[in-house]
């Protein structure tokens, strides 16, 4: 008797302690040394994703995997997608991470007045993303962070920064201020790039948007260099001074030599800049320069602003610059 109930101990024992390896090695740190990425293909079954977690290191066994995750999983679905595992994610919490959906995020950054060729570059470097694609019509894009995931096509992301830009435009365009300096959508994204790219302070928006419309419907030139320098360069750096023969360019965008808007956008500009456009501040305002704090003073009249470029002619020379 005393044989039999130490042999029983032993199987419970025994029992006790597989018991708690499987319970262990379900909810226990994992074998992944280091972050894994793991892509779970569209329509793969938990067996399948079980291979792939295998493969990569972040589970012991594919199989394993599968018993534990009947015995102790909830039963709902996994979902397609790519995920970051961190290292020693028990098995568990990885099962967790298939059924939730936490995939991994993947953005392609659009910062406001991002010209097109540069979104272009962004689009191409994305990791992840596949496919060729053109670069899109400029002012097209809305700036904004896009997520997206490994395989997606550039082109597919393309296409929802446009649909975003004329679903925010349509209805930035339909709360639009009366009396407003452009009369179209479209001459409201061309205006806007400029604004976009002759504001030095957010908070200069409505002002210098109200400068450009005063000076459209005075008939005067906007003169704004980024219009002279983007047929030069399509948006990116020039990198040195503008030259008097490219101030007299005419070629559709030069607001130097010639009066109204340029034939197109320069960037692709912000909501805060089609907003401001469509809502710019009261003012008289026809003229602007830079003030040495990064901003700007606005001067109705060109005595006024002839004096603050003065002023600003003795910051530059303050500081060693002319």
């Amino acid at each position: 008797m005393r044989k039999a109930g130490c042999i029983g101990l032993l199987i419970a024992l025994v029992a006790i302690l597989g018991a708690f390896w499987v319970v262990h090695g379900w909810g226990g740190s994992g074998p992944a040394p280091r972050t894994l990425t793991v892509q779970v293909a569209e329509g793969s079954t938990l067996a399948a994703a079980a291979r792939e977690l295998e493969k990569a290191g972040a589970i012991p066994s594919a199989s394993r995997f599968r018993m534990l995750a009947r015995l102790f999983g909830s039963g709902e679905p996994i979902k397609a997608g790519e995920y970051r595992i961190p290292a020693h994610t028990s098995q568990s919490d990885i099962l967790k991470m298939l059924q939730g959906g936490k995939v991994l995020q993947r953005l392609v950054v659009v910062p406001e007045g991002y010209p097109s060729v540069l979104v272009h570059d962004a689009l191409i470097k994305a990791d992840g993303l596949v496919g060729p694609v053109a670069v899109p019509a400029e002012g097209s894009v809305l700036p904004d962070s896009y997520a997206f995931q490994r395989g997606d096509t550039r082109a597919a992301v393309v296409a929802r920064m446009q649909n975003a830009m004329r679903t925010y435009l349509k209805a930035a365009w339909a709360k639009r201020k009366p009396g407003i300096a452009v009369s179209t959508p479209e001459q409201a994204i061309i205006l806007a790039s400029i604004v976009e790219k002759e504001t030095g302070k957010p908070s200069e928006r409505r002002m210098v948007a109200a400068v450009y419309g005063n000076r459209l419907r005075a008939g005067m030139p906007l003169q704004a260099d980024p219009t002279v320098i983007y047929p030069i360069t399509k948006g990116r750096p020039l990198g040195r001074r503008i030259l008097r023969s490219e101030l007299r360019a005419k070629n559709g965008y030069n607001t130097y030599a010639e009066t109204g808007l340029p034939v197109g956008p320069i960037a692709n500009p912000g909501r805060a800049s089609i907003d401001a456009v469509l809502d710019p501040a009261q003012s008289k305002a026809l003229y602007f320069v830079a003030d040495g704090t990064g901003g700007h003073v606005f001067a109705d009249t060109l005595a006024e602003h002839n004096a603050n470029v003065q002023k600003w002619y003795a910051i530059r020379r303050a500081r060693g610059e002319m």
